[in-house]
């Protein structure tokens, strides 16, 4: 890129996503929630690539809980149904189980929500935390339908990381969905800069309590 200090500039960039993650982290989502997983090839060293796993054991795939609120709409004049789509969060699974996913749940969506996924085994006990869990048969039209907007973005993150990235490190990876879920859910804002200036200076080490 030309810069005599890469590196400098990498750690700033670095700290501004994490700025990102945190501001994002201070909100949950709410109302109708669509909830599911994708998985994101992240770069691995050399040793590793010499004796990598195929599919979704691979370590190249990291698992990412995708959640989108997801409020259905009715043309009262046509009848035609859609979603409103609002806001989105991003999180990178450790591993994935039913305890990690619960974990990502609680500390997510509200507890007054209802939440759509498919039959996974590893959701079946986030009805704990949601006020309604609804679980529906994996099949094309569930994707394109019941899930739409999380895999939109799935599908949207994926391809902005090859195009503008090419390769993230599996320990970046979770910085790099922070800018983009912080961008993505401030596409209607008129200046983006501005709340990231807000961000940067709010003191989130401070406790109301």
């Amino acid at each position: 890129m030309g810069h005599s200090r890469y590196n400098t500039v990498l750690s700033v960039m670095h700290c501004i996503r994490d700025l990102m993650g945190k501001r994002d982290n201070m909100y949950q989502l709410n109302d109708m929630i669509e909830f599911d997983e994708g998985y994101f090839e992240t770069q691995v060293s050399e040793k590793v690539r010499s004796n990598l796993n195929r599919g979704k054991g691979s370590q190249r795939q990291l698992n990412v809980a995708v959640m989108a609120e997801s409020i259905p709409l009715e043309d009262l004049h046509t009848g035609k149904k859609s979603k409103s789509c609002r806001y989105f969060k991003m999180s990178v699974l450790k591993e994935h189980s039913a305890d990690a996913i619960n974990n990502v749940v609680k500390e997510s969506i509200n507890e007054k929500s209802i939440v759509f996924t498919d039959r996974s085994a590893s959701y079946i006990d986030i009805e704990k935390y949601i006020e309604v869990h609804v679980m529906e048969k994996s099949t094309p039209e569930v994707t394109k339908e019941t899930l739409k907007w999380v895999h939109i973005a799935i599908a949207n993150a994926k391809r902005n990381f090859l195009g503008v990235y090419h390769k993230i490190k599996g320990e970046n990876l979770q910085r790099y969905l922070n800018e983009f879920v912080y961008k993505l859910n401030r596409r209607y804002f008129d200046s983006v800069f501005e709340r990231l200036l807000v961000a940067s200076v709010f003191p989130y080490w401070y406790n109301s309590d």
